[in-house]
């Protein structure tokens, strides 16, 4: 795999000031993050693993842009995000990284086609005409296993897993050097998790995009992550191989989540079938 550097991140912390109560008296700032660093290279996924309020998601909205961190930086391509940026560095910056949500449903217009809405990213970011575009857009919603006809269809009409694969098609148009998945399976069944985890296994092996894969399920992190970082509270609490990690971790947190996850045969006890 290529040691090219795709994304590094130095030093990021994001702080939020607790507002004042109604005495007039503030109180302790909360740190969602606190000394998050890492290096990605290009052609590799890094899963970021956590429960919830462990920071993974404020890391990635600070990855992509939506969060300014309070202190530290990231690089995508050798190039810097800056603080501050107009329209035109807004849609540089889209053209490298993009974001897959949990909620596919939220981010597509339910009265867009499917077809129009990749197209509207081809239109944002490549000097395509119509056909060009309509073209592209049948081109990715094959590489992510839908048939073109789904090009003519409503959000509404569309399975979960299919929406899902819609949003990382869409994300795929701006042809970005990173795609960063936050909770892109969570609300999912797991026969269809399968379906949308084979997806993102063919994209990588056919392209050389990096990924970021944020997750709570460590089943997951474990199909699709070369490395992990384990967070907690903020804080990196343990980070290698994904092979290292899961088969000896090492703090008591991560051995945690992993004991955490179901075992082949394990069954729910259903409520009221224990004798009394």
């Amino acid at each position: 795999m290529s040691e090219t550097l795709a994304i590094k991140a130095e030093h990021l912390r994001r702080v939020y000031a607790r507002p004042r109560s109604l005495g007039g008296d503030s109180g302790s700032d909360v740190v969602a993050v606190d000394d998050l660093s890492f290096n990605l290279s290009k052609g590799s996924c890094l899963a970021i693993v956590g429960e919830s309020g462990s920071g993974k998601t404020t890391a990635a909205r600070m990855l992509i842009g939506l969060e300014v961190p309070t202190s530290g930086s990231v690089e995508v391509g050798g190039a810097r995000r800056p603080k501050r940026m107009n329209n035109a560095a807004r849609r540089a910056w889209a053209r490298k990284i993009q974001m897959v949500f949990q909620d596919a449903y939220s981010s597509l217009d339910p009265r867009q086609s499917i077809g129009s809405s990749i197209e509207e990213i081809l239109r944002l970011h490549f000097d395509l005409d119509r056909q060009e575009r309509s073209d592209r857009a049948t081109e990715l919603l094959e590489r992510v296993q839908l048939d073109a006809r789904v090009a003519r269809s409503l959000p509404k009409h569309l399975s979960g897993g299919q929406r899902q694969r819609v949003a990382i098609a869409r994300a795929l148009a701006a042809e970005p050097d990173v795609l960063i998945l936050d909770e892109s399976v969570a609300a999912l069944d797991v026969s269809i998790q399968a379906q949308v985890l084979n997806v993102i296994a063919d994209l990588r092996r056919d392209s050389a995009i990096s990924y970021v894969f944020i997750t709570h399920d460590l089943a997951v992190a474990r199909f699709v992550a070369d490395d992990i970082i384990v967070m907690q509270k903020g804080l990196v609490v343990e980070r290698g191989e994904a092979q290292r990690v899961l088969g000896d971790p090492q703090q008591d947190y991560t051995k945690r989540l992993i004991s955490s996850v179901p075992r082949p045969g394990w069954k729910p006890v259903r409520v009221g079938a224990v004798n009394a």
